[in-house]
């Protein structure tokens, strides 16, 4: 995870502290890439938290780190998982033309929900970004994640994958909300692993080039085997 550890967004499901960050560190795209080279990783996924208050979101950073990891590791595939940057397009442009293999961004929940699990997002918003990277070109995969558990309708969750298809989204992965803390929003309900098998084949049924689907998946788990499985 680049841009430190303080997020200006507070979204109910997130554990991670909602107060003003510090700068960027200049040198941790190369810091990164030093430590992904000592470990000699294959797959490398770089995340962020949130930076509104940066007037690129954060964009050229992500953007740097890329080209880092890459000059040190080139044999190496690179996933990001990245904020909406508000919306800008020109802060997308810049992490993609640094040619990730795997651009994601999760929509998190169904759109009713937005208010108190994402209030400062925007699902269309979201659904945006990931149609616009789809379009800039087949080289990069795009790739979304859904939480159950937190009160949507099951008809709700089809109509996000619709969604998501509808958006050029390669692959999905569905888990399971656990509450990271009292201060969190509580589960509303613990879904059965046959409802997941459910989606997971409905969702293949979408043309989902890859699906991981259960209580215990999470946005970045085995991400090397479902980028591999395409």
């Amino acid at each position: 995870m680049i841009l430190g550890s303080k997020c200006t967004r507070h979204c109910g499901f997130c554990s991670v502290e909602s107060s003003p960050p510090e700068s960027p560190c200049p040198e941790e795209p190369e810091n990164v890439a030093e430590v992904a080279g000592e470990m000699n990783l294959r797959y490398v996924v770089i995340t962020s938290v949130t930076r509104d208050d940066l007037q690129d979101g954060g964009a050229e950073h992500f953007a740097r780190t890329i080209n880092s990891v890459r000059r040190r590791l080139p044999g190496a595939k690179i996933e990001v998982l990245t904020p909406d940057f508000q919306g800008r397009l020109n802060n997308l442009r810049t992490v993609l033309s640094a040619k990730p293999d795997v651009f994601n961004h999760n929509v998190e929940t169904v759109p009713r929900l937005y208010p108190t699990v994402r209030p400062l997002a925007h699902y269309k918003r979201s659904l945006s970004l990931l149609g616009y990277a789809t379009k800039w070109g087949p080289e990069i995969y795009t790739k979304s994640g859904l939480m159950l558990g937190l009160g949507e309708r099951s008809e709700e969750i089809i109509d996000v994958l619709k969604d998501l298809r509808n958006a050029g989204c390669d692959l999905i992965t569905i888990g399971q909300y656990l509450r990271p803390s009292k201060s969190n929003l509580p589960v509303v309900e613990y879904i059965k692993p046959e409802v997941f098998e459910s989606l997971r084949l409905k969702a293949l049924s979408m043309g989902f080039r890859h699906v991981a689907s259960g209580p215990l998946v999470r946005s970045s788990m085995n991400a090397e085997e479902m980028y591999n499985s395409n």
